[in-house]
C-alpha cells in the first residue's frame, strides 16, 4: 500500500471516516449516560444518512432518518428525566414490552425488507432485519432501558458482516472493533447504575 492509495481512500472516503469518528464519540458519551451523546449522535446521523443512501443501503439510510427522531425524542426524555431526578436512571424493561417490541421487529423486517428489495437495495431483508431491531433498540435506549445495549451487541456484530461486504471498511471496523466493545461497556456501566443509586439512597 503506496502514500498516493492512502491518500487517494482517504479523500473518498473523508465523509464516512469522520461519520465513524462521530458515532465512536456519540455512543461513548451513551455509556456514561452523558447528556451530550445527543447532539453528537444528532451529528453522526445527518452524515451517514448520505454515506448509506450513496452505496445503496436504503434501509441504512432510511434508519438515519428513524434514528433522527428517536434521538430527539431521547434527548428530550432523558432531559427530563435529568432534571427532576438529578440524574439519568436506567428504567426497567417488562417481559411483556420486550415480546411486543421484538414481535414488531421481526414483522417490521419483512415489511421494510419487501419495500427496499423493490428498489433495488442491496441486501434488502438482512438490512431490513437490522434496520427495523435497531429501531427497536434504539427506543429501549430513548427510554433508558438496559436490554438495549443486549440488542445493539447482536446487531453490531451482524453489521460488520454487512459493511464488509460491501467494502464501507471504516463502517466495519467502527462497528466491529468500537461499537461492539462499547456496547459491552455500555450493559457493564448501565447495570451497575441501579446498583450505585441504591448505595447512594
Amino acid at each position: 500500500m503506496t502514500w498516493n492509495s492512502v491518500l487517494s481512500y482517504l479523500t473518498t472516503n473523508w465523509l464516512e471516516l469522520i461519520g465513524a469518528i462521530i458515532a465512536a464519540i456519540g455512543i461513548w458519551l451513551t455509556t456514561l449516560r452523558r447528556m451530550l451523546c445527543w447532539p453528537v449522535v444528532l451529528i453522526s446521523i445527518l452524515i451517514y444518512t448520505v454515506v448509506f443512501y450513496r452505496t445503496g443501503l436504503y434501509s441504512d439510510a432510511m434508519l438515519q432518518l428513524f434514528f433522527l427522531a428517536f434521538t430527539i425524542y431521547g434527548w428530550w426524555h432523558w432531559w427530563h428525566g435529568k432534571r427532576e431526578e438529578g440524574e439519568v436512571r436506567v428504567v426497567p424493561l417488562p417481559r411483556s414490552q420486550m415480546a411486543r417490541a421484538l414481535l414488531l421487529g421481526f414483522i417490521g423486517s419483512f415489511l421494510i425488507g419487501s419495500l427496499t428489495k423493490r428498489l433495488n437495495a442491496a441486501l434488502p431483508y438482512m438490512d431490513a432485519t437490522l434496520m427495523s431491531y435497531s429501531l427497536v433498540a434504539s427506543w429501549w435506549g430513548a427510554r433508558k432501558h438496559i436490554a438495549n445495549w443486549w440488542l445493539w451487541i447482536i446487531i453490531d456484530v451482524a453489521y460488520v458482516g454487512e459493511y464488509l461486504y460491501k467494502s464501507l471498511w471504516p463502517t466495519a471496523i467502527l462497528y466491529g472493533v468500537i461499537f461492539v466493545p462499547l456496547a459491552v461497556f455500555g450493559l457493564i456501566e448501565w447495570r451497575r447504575a441501579p446498583a450505585a443509586a441504591q448505595i447512594a439512597a
